[in-house]
């Protein structure tokens, strides 16, 4: 088992796959592809309600009906209730590009032709598909859609241009619509009887009446590319949204025949599906782009506006960073977006503004992406200052300014920093102070620097006067680090020099040679360590402080991509483009783990806690995230976690969490053995980690009564005592009740208060013969297996004010009672029992938080302000390890209240 595991993915909203619309009640889902599983959303506020699992191939088409969902993949359908698969069919030997939900059937097309009906009922029963039609060789299907009122028929469009009515029921074509002479790519049903759109690869959208054969109206989009989705609305409004391949959509009004509105640049990639939500001015959108969008018609002219989206990377993300203690993930991609990831909450993930993009590119009759800035190759993050001002910085690809941004508002900054205006060169290298004060900057001319975050001024360059120019390189700057305390800067080169400067003074202190080119530094500022990656792809480590390479790692065969030090500076972990990602032990001197998986990675970052890895992946528009195994498992029988210099296949993670180790590599089978069982940390028996603790996974209102039970009570304690319903009748006893009803008592119950009338003269001393309740059954019952788990998933169970109750009926009665010694009473037995249970869930730090609740509880309930009067009582009863435990106890709670003679006493009697 390698020290880094995959987790799951995160930053995929949809692929290019046409989502399923479901409406449950008053609530509307929407089920999207994201590769090789589904995720549901909830339309009112596009939440993640569901996520499925993981499928052995990408998902190619998708339709839901309740609680189930159905995607196909490759020649398979897999049949999902919520999360779990019941059921796999198995009867094309083409891959499938469409599903129908059908009233009670589904419909399945391959691209040969061949459509299966499957039966809904039944469905981990018959696996079998009810029918099956072939629509022939010259027949290549690319939609299907069912025309509303037509009963068990369906029409099916093809790219030659035809459209064909089947009867599913007799499987007989029923009539061949005239080609319009382009393929058909879309088609869909219109509120209006017999009435159908149809979507061309031309760009033409032709409203035809199926039951005549006549064509009502044809639009033409006025953008190049075909109509790839179209959607009529049902809330009244005679409109047909299209949209196209460019990423626009258009809406055209019905009654007036021409075009109603156009929403540019909805979207970046070509659109996928459009669907008006049932009785609403409402159009939800997705697209390619990892983008899912809704459109509320609204306003004065009838124009849609962006209601709420979810959108991820567009395009594949090159730098990413851990913010906020590693609750988020900072990330900037070819796509020209910065964006925010939450790790916890997926709703929390946005992107950051650039301010008015939209407005600006309107006025200048532009497109978003020529308006955005170009995209980050370099950024660095400081969170001390976040409250204060500006707190990032990033460098952009061919621009000579750096600029900065406020993450506490989520915009870019107002200022701009732009080294050497003299001689502008693009930007290459970032850093930010450790105070938070300061920007470094590096440019392709060799320029460094160093500005005010606050003001954005400059406060001065740092100028090597022995590189025969006025630079502090002589050559293109690939990175700025400075330390913890700004006491020193370092900088590298491209030619392959490593400078230290005094940060404040800006003068050259001193330099070293690597030898060959350098492309890339790391710089951790609490060990002093320097990591340099050069052209030659070997990692050399230089003490700062000692001006000398102290370590020096090989193994990577190919470019080495991005590299980090661990919180701790202990572990060095880099990525190439060989494949692989290896961590190296900064100490010993060795590489401790390698992982190989079949997309290079890009770009890593791993926690401030250590607990979790982020990386990007070539193609890939997703974040990875990847568990550290030593945090979350018990140690291996050999004590590491790593396999050393052994290369582990392991497959990316997925987007719903699982093991995604590849069980076909050999390698893997004898490099990672699975010696830890993959069982919860909190079932009983499992073996406990050393040195941590295991919480009850109660709520933490439950165990937090008990702390607080007594401010409880008097907060909740009546102002006057209860009074009996004045109309009741004299002869009927009553109840008092909340509500002010009147209840009366039965018969029994009426019994049963006069005979604990009678009771309560009498002692509460606990029978020595038997337990008198079950809470004390259970105690002994458990004592005498010597296993308390049934004990404590009792005590869990109970109310607060129960669990006091029971405690508080093991009180050391100061009643004078000749015919019985004091230790043969039966209280200070139950009370040993109880103190050795608290002993053993101390000793396995089980139930932590509810066993330190309950000895609260237990102390405050059961002792007497006399207890140092008995403690001789309790000692021929405890071991000594309650004995220990119980004067511990005793003197943090009762020491305050006590004389210093009493607690010598008391003392002495343990002694």
């Amino acid at each position: 088992m390698g020290i880094f595991e995959p987790f799951r993915a995160i930053g995929y909203i949809t692929t290019p796959v046409p989502f399923s619309v479901q409406r449950l009640g008053t609530e509307t889902f929407v089920t999207v592809s994201v590769g090789k599983a589904f995720q549901i959303y909830n339309c009112a506020k596009l939440n993640l309600v569901l996520v499925g699992p993981q499928l052995p191939k990408k998902i190619r088409a998708l339709a839901s009906y309740r609680d189930y969902t159905f995607a196909a993949y490759g020649c398979n359908i897999a049949v999902f209730k919520r999360a779990h698969q019941v059921a796999t069919w198995e009867s094309h030997n083409a891959k499938i590009n469409h599903l129908l939900l059908f009233g009670e059937h589904v419909l399945s097309l391959d691209v040969k032709g061949n459509m299966f009906i499957w039966a809904f009922k039944g469905i981990t029963e018959n696996n079998s598909p009810f029918g099956h039609i072939s629509l022939g060789n010259k027949f290549t299907p690319s939609c299907i859609m069912h025309p509303d009122t037509y009963l068990n028929k369906v029409i099916v469009g093809s790219q030659e241009g035809s459209l064909q009515l089947w009867n599913i029921s007799t499987k007989k074509k029923l009539y061949e619509f005239k080609s319009w002479s382009s393929a058909i790519s879309c088609c869909v049903s219109s509120p209006a009887l017999d009435v159908v759109a149809v979507g061309c690869s031309d760009g033409k959208i032709h409203v035809h009446n199926i039951r005549y054969d006549e064509e009502v109206v044809t639009f033409s989009q006025s953008t190049r590319g075909s109509v790839t989705a179209l959607s009529f609305s049902t809330d009244g409004q005679p409109l047909l949204a299209s949209g196209g391949s460019s990423g626009v959509i258009s809406i055209w009004n019905l009654e007036k025949r021409r075009l109603h509105s156009v929403i540019g640049e909805a979207h970046d990639c070509s659109i996928v599906s459009l669907h008006f939500l049932a009785n609403e001015p409402v159009l939800m959108s997705s697209s390619a782009d990892n983008s899912i969008k809704m459109w509320i018609f609204d306003t004065s002219d009838g124009d849609a506006r962006l209601l709420r989206f979810r959108s991820g990377h567009s395009a594949p993300p090159k730098c990413i960073r851990f913010y906020s203690n590693g609750r988020h993930i900072l990330s900037a991609g070819q796509d020209r977006a910065f964006r925010l990831f939450s790790v916890i909450q997926d709703q929390q993930s946005r992107e950051l503004s650039q301010r008015h993009v939209s407005k600006r590119a309107k006025k200048l009759k532009l497109k978003e992406t020529e308006i955005k800035l170009k995209p980050v190759i370099a950024f660095d993050v400081a969170e001390i200052r976040e409250r204060d001002w500006c707190n990032v910085v990033t460098c952009h690809m061919d621009t000579a300014q750096a600029f900065v941004w406020r993450l506490q508002n989520f915009v870019i900054g107002e200022h701009i920093l732009s080294p050497c205006p003299q001689n502008p060169t693009p930007v290459k290298a970032c850093a930010i102070s450790a105070c938070g004060n300061f920007a470094v900057v590096g440019t392709a001319a060799g320029w460094i620097e160093r500005f005010n975050l606050q003001s954005g001024i400059s406060r001065g360059s740092y100028v090597d006067m022995s590189e025969g120019r006025s630079c502090a390189h002589n050559g293109e700057v690939v990175g700025v680090s400075c330390d913890s305390t700004n006491t020193v800067m370092i900088s590298a080169g491209l030619n392959g020099d490593v400078k230290v400067w005094n940060f404040k003074g800006r003068e050259l202190k001193s330099r070293w040679e690597i030898g060959c080119p350098v492309v890339k530094i790391v710089y951790h500022r609490y060990n002093g360590l320097l990591a340099t990656v050069a052209d030659d792809l070997v990692i050399r480590l230089f003490d700062v402080v000692a001006l000398r390479m102290v370590r020096k790692f090989e193994g990577h065969t190919d470019r080495i991509t991005d590299a980090c030090f661990s919180e701790d500076g202990k572990w060095l972990m880099t990525s190439s483009m060989d494949g692989t990602l290896r961590i190296w032990d900064v100490i010993l001197a060795r590489q401790i783990d390698a992982i190989h998986v079949d997309v290079s990675v890009t770009a890593l970052s791993l926690s401030p806690n250590m607990d979790v890895l982020a990386t990007t992946h070539v193609d890939q528009n997703g974040v990875y995230l990847w568990v550290n195994q030593a945090m979350f498992s018990a140690p291996s029988k050999s004590g590491a976690h790593g396999s050393g210099k052994d290369i582990v296949n392991v497959n990316l993670p997925s987007i719903s969490t699982g093991n995604s180790l590849d069980s076909n590599s050999e390698e893997a089978d004898k490099s990672s053995p699975q010696e830890v069982p993959d069982v919860p940390l909190s079932t009983p028996g499992h073996e406990q980690i050393p040195d941590l603790v295991t919480l009850s996974m109660l709520p933490k209102s439950q165990w937090q009564s008990l702390i607080n039970l007594d401010i409880i009570k008097a907060r909740n304690k009546p102002i006057e005592p209860p009074k009996k319903p004045e109309k009741a009748p004299f002869f009927l006893p009553s109840i008092p009740s909340l509500s002010g009803e009147i209840v009366f008592k039965t018969r029994e119950s009426a019994e049963g208060d006069k005979d604990s009338q009678a009771g309560e003269t009498k002692s509460r001393k606990i029978k020595a013969d038997s337990p008198v309740s079950e809470f004390l059954q259970f105690l002994q019952h458990s004592t005498e297996e010597k296993d308390f788990a049934a004990f404590t998933e009792y005590i869990k169970g109970l109310s607060s004010s129960t669990l006091d109750m029971e405690l508080r009926m093991l009180q050391i009665v100061d009643e004078d009672d000749s015919d019985q010694e004091s230790s043969n009473r039966p209280e200070i037995h139950f009370i040993g029992l109880l103190l050795d249970y608290f002993t053993q869930e101390i000793s396995c730090r089980n139930n932590f938080e509810f066993i330190q609740a309950m000895i609260r509880l237990f102390l405050k309930a059961s002792f007497h302000p006399f207890l140092y009067l008995s403690f001789f009582t309790f000692k021929p009863h405890c071991t000594m390890e309650n004995q220990i435990l119980l004067w511990h106890l005793y003197k943090n709670i009762y020491a305050s209240s006590r004389d210093e003679t009493s607690i010598y006493a008391t003392s002495h009697h343990f002694e």
